[in-house]
């Protein structure tokens, strides 16, 4: 087989792209997956794994030149000295906002697979019929029973802890040993579950894909709380730790960093893929590599750039834009809405370890009989702490009596912060804009994203909710949490190129082909209908896993 010739090409190397590249070459495909940053190796690279903030020169936190130099990074958590270099750059990588949207991105081998927050659970039934039943968007084209499988199967593998709940709207999995709450959110969980059981109401422990257990030859998490800098022990679920070392065990595998595909080719005869155009970040130089099928996994904005520049000699705006839909209806879960408070009474006690989970409250609202003047709902996560040594007391900013103070943990608080479903506007779209240009010279995006009344009036009823459960779970001077919920601080971006039964309202049919071009297989967030409120990440793995068991079944058959 010649250098630039493979059965199949994965682009991107993230959670959807690595489950793609362990899935095809485990089936014996020949398999290039191009990742356009570099290389970051399993334990040798995270090279902050086991640092203090004191190593660091600033303490692990940002500079006015780190400010200046990330003007859209440092709008929140992501602008920090310890994973800067995770973190897509501004300058080299901008985009236009026609409105606000708040992009973090990782141009790396693993993706955000190393940064992600863990938290991993199922869409329900519901969920797949909420479009249908609601009249909004379009209709998913499958339902739960024929996606459980696939959740079963790939959380065989990667790992997830969790408790089985038996809640109809929040489906139980194949969990290891679930974390175990703290002593102040059991006593708050078991207030707060006892007002509502008659709701489906109920705060239970995260599900995350942290090992609670030795797993598939990894180690159990230490409870460090450090994953997002790499874990050295493969404690959490990554490309580097899981499915990169599947893939490259078979040895059907060839990585190539440093390689930015620009676009699928495409052969209007055969009306199919043929392979890719790579451009080196490096060298500058224009690569072309052919294979039989082409998932596209290099994250749901980037899917949808890769598709808009591809076939423009057929369609002006890009390969699978014929239904209209190729760019729109992007969502993410808007953010920045809770409440918290201080629970009295378990001064005698304080935090073992350094859990790297919390607690969840599943959606309730809108279910079960309730009705609001809104579509859809939310969840909450958060958890309780102790304040410890580096606190700040105003009334002791000096001497003796500071020290002694900061000798002893402070109080107890306890916070819970909600994830809001958006609804799939098609006005909601990415578009090219061809006045910008990255380092490469290559278009960028221009968003015009927001979040519209519906989610506005859901944002009350999340604001009031967690003050009310915070008080009846007995935690006092509980005061709201209201933020502006930009979209894409969720990091949670869905959409681009939804999935559908008609290849005139979707971009993709029920097993994540590109109408357009049937070996062409879009399974990171773009190929999502719907937000649903729950982390969306176990749901890439899920469908990428089907449509690869798909696309090799076609492949054998001569379909593709």
């Amino acid at each position: 087989m010649p250098d630039n010739e493979y059965d199949a090409i994965v682009v991107g190397s993230g959670i959807s792209g690595g489950w793609a590249a362990k899935e095809l070459t485990e089936k014996g495909l020949k398999v290039l997956m191009l990742e356009r940053g570099r290389d970051i190796v399993h334990v040798k690279d995270y090279v902050n794994a086991n640092k203090d903030s004191w190593e660091y020169e600033h303490r692990g936190g940002r500079t006015q030149q780190m400010i200046h130099d990330y003007p859209a990074l440092k709008r929140d958590y992501p602008l920090n000295e310890k994973n800067l270099d995770y973190w897509a750059s501004d300058k080299d990588s901008p985009y236009t906002e026609i409105k606000r949207f708040d992009w973090f991105r990782g141009y790396h081998v693993g993706g955000r697979s190393l940064m992600w927050g863990r938290q991993s659970y199922r869409l329900s039934q519901l969920d797949f019929e909420a479009n249908a039943k609601e009249g909004i968007a379009i209709d998913w084209p499958i339902r739960y029973n024929e996606i459980a499988p696939w959740y079963d199967y790939v959380e065989k593998f990667a790992g997830i802890s969790g408790s089985i709940e038996g809640m109809p709207q929040l489906p139980d999995g194949q969990f290891l040993p679930a974390m175990e709450m703290n002593v102040v959110e059991k006593d708050v969980a078991q207030r707060m579950n006892a007002h509502y059981k008659k709701e489906f109401r109920r705060m239970i422990i995260g599900r995350t894909a942290n090992l609670t257990q030795p797993h598939e030859g990894r180690t159990n998490c230490q409870f460090r709380n450090r994953c997002w800098l790499g874990c050295p022990f493969g404690a959490y679920f990554s490309t580097q730790s899981s499915t990169l070392p599947a893939a490259q065990k078979t040895g059907n595998l060839t990585l190539r960093p440093w390689s930015i595909v620009t676009k699928i080719l495409y052969d209007k005869d055969k009306k199919k893929a043929t392979g890719v155009e790579v451009l080196d970040a490096e060298n500058n130089q224009t690569y072309i590599y052919n294979a039989k099928i082409i998932f596209l996994n290099a994250s749901t904005l980037n899917s949808a750039w890769v598709l808009m520049n591809s076939a423009t000699d057929v369609w002006p705006d890009g390969l699978g834009s014929s239904s209209g839909e190729l760019g729109h209806n992007i969502m993410d879960h808007h953010l920045g809405v809770g409440a918290s408070g201080i629970v009295e009474g378990f001064e005698d006690k304080y935090i073992y370890g350094r859990r790297p989970n919390g607690i969840y409250i599943p959606r309730y609202r809108n279910y079960f009989g309730d009705k609001r003047d809104y579509l859809r709902g939310f969840g909450y996560q958060g958890g309780a702490s102790r304040s410890g040594w580096s606190r700040n007391i105003p009334e002791l900013s000096l001497g003796a009596d500071f020290k002694d103070a900061l000798t002893e943990p402070g109080e107890w608080r306890m916070g819970i912060g909600g994830f809001g479903e958006t609804l799939p506007y098609h006005e909601n779209k990415i578009t090219l804009d061809k006045t910008k240009k990255d380092k490469w010279g290559l278009n960028v995006l221009a968003f015009d994203v927001e979040y519209k009344e519906n989610e506005k009036k859901m944002r009350v009823d999340m604001a009031n909710d967690a003050v009310e459960m915070l008080t009846i779970a007995g935690v006092k001077d509980v005061k709201a949490n209201i933020g502006d919920g930009t979209l894409g601080r969720g990091i949670h971006e869905m959409g681009s190129a939804r999935m559908g039964k008609d290849p005139k309202t979707s971009v993709l049919n029920n097993f994540n082909q590109v109408w357009d071009a049937p070996n062409v297989f879009v399974t990171d967030g773009a190929f999502m209908t719907s937000a649903g409120c729950q982390n969306p990440s176990l749901g890439y793995m899920a469908f990428t896993a089907r449509a690869a068991d798909h696309a090799v079944k076609e492949l054998k058959k001569m379909n593709l």
